[in-house]
Formats: C-alpha cells, structure tokens, sequence
C-alpha cells in the first residue's frame, strides 16, 4: 500500500500545496527579516543529512549547506512581503541568509556558555540583540558593527587575550543562517533570544557583552 509518485490527483494536489506552504514560510521569514528587523538576506544553499550533499552541487564544496547560492541577488533591507516573493520565486526552498558586517557583527561562543551568560547578562540589565542556536551548539549574539575588527584588542584590554577561549567573532564577509531554515544539514536553528523592534536595528556594543561572555567562556574550560 501507499502513494506512487504521480499515481493520484490528490497526492499532486497535497504535494503541491506542501510547496506552496514551503514557499509560503520561506517568504514570510525573509519578508521578517528584511520589513521588520531591517536586514538584508541573501538565499542560500541547502544540505541534506546524512551525506550533507551541498545544494550547490559541488561534491567538494568547502560549506555544505551554509553559503550564498551563486549569483542570487541580496533582497534589501525594506523589502515587502510581495518584493520578497518575488525574488524569492527564483530560489525555492533556499536557506535564509543573513550577510554580517553592515547591520550587525556577531559574538560566537557555545551554546552552553551562551546561554549561561544570556541568564546573567539580563539580570545585569545589559542591552541585548538577537542570539540565534544552532543545532551543533553554538551561540550567535548579535553585536553592533566592527566588533569582529576590535575583538583582539578588546579581549586585550580585558585582560582575557592570553586565554584559550571558545569565542570568536564574525565580520564583513560572514553569513549566519536566519531561523527557521537548517544549517548546513545539521538540523534548524532557532532564536535564544529573538528579534525585537527596540534593538534588532541596533544591538549593543561588543564590549558591553564580552566579559560576561569570555568569563564563561574561561568558566567552561576549567
């Protein structure tokens, strides 16, 4: 027993109202991010567990499922939810991208020691942005610009330049995958903290956060 593919006008009808439904979701999650939030978003590849075949179709491909698609174009900051079908139209089932560097920068850091100092960075009463979780385990807070060029220096100043520390920053030039799509065939990732209108257009200055996140970060290791 069971469906053939194409074998009844009702397995048609459902698989392509699936689609729609998958189009219909993708668009309302870019037409968020780029209407609400005030972020670009560029589509990008897809990757399938449990091989992680890249989307793009390059048996070699260095990132499987977490990379731009070639030539597809960035939908602005500002698109509407038609603007965003429209573009979106070109690209079904593509991952939501979010270019870093222009709006935002990011503080990595796993996803245990981000939420260990999510919980302490708001009873401190620090400004927060967004923070989006992986399904591998990371946590990604969103930082006001330039932070990924000062993180040297400001670890430096803190003191915590010399520590072996699970932390990093994306720039200019990064990409992190937007829930609700799946990264890299690993699984979806999700918000921590999700976007508000008071602060996705301007998260916080990295070094409002990184002492509470380097200290437990240092914690963890120990």
């Amino acid at each position: 027993m069971g469906f053939t593919i194409g074998g009844s006008r009702s397995t048609k009808e459902f698989r392509s109202g699936t689609r729609r439904r998958g189009r219909t979701s993708e668009c309302t999650a870019v037409a968020e991010c780029t209407g609400l939030w005030g972020w670009d978003v560029v589509p990008g590849a897809r990757a399938a567990a449990p091989a992680r075949d890249c989307s793009c179709g390059d048996a070699r491909c260095p990132e499987p499922g977490a990379h731009p698609l070639a030539f597809a174009p960035t939908v602005p900051a500002g698109a509407t939810l038609d603007e965003v079908t429209q573009a979106w139209s070109e690209y079904p089932g593509a991952a939501v991208l979010l270019p870093v560097g222009r709006f935002f920068d990011v503080i990595e850091v796993s996803e245990e020691a981000g939420r260990r100092a999510l919980v302490r960075l708001e009873r401190m009463g620090l400004p927060l942005g967004p923070v989006i979780v992986t399904a591998d385990g990371r946590a990604q807070f969103f930082v006001a610009p330039g932070a990924a060029a000062e993180l040297p220096q400001l670890l430096y100043r803190m003191g915590w330049d010399d520590a072996d520390l699970d932390l990093r920053a994306l720039g200019h030039g990064a990409f992190v995958t937007a829930p609700p799509s799946d990264r890299a065939g690993l699984g979806q990732v999700g918000w921590l903290r999700p976007p508000a209108l008071d602060s996705a257009g301007g998260p916080p200055q990295a070094r409002l956060l990184l002492g509470t996140l380097a200290y437990i970060c240092h914690r963890l290791r120990r």
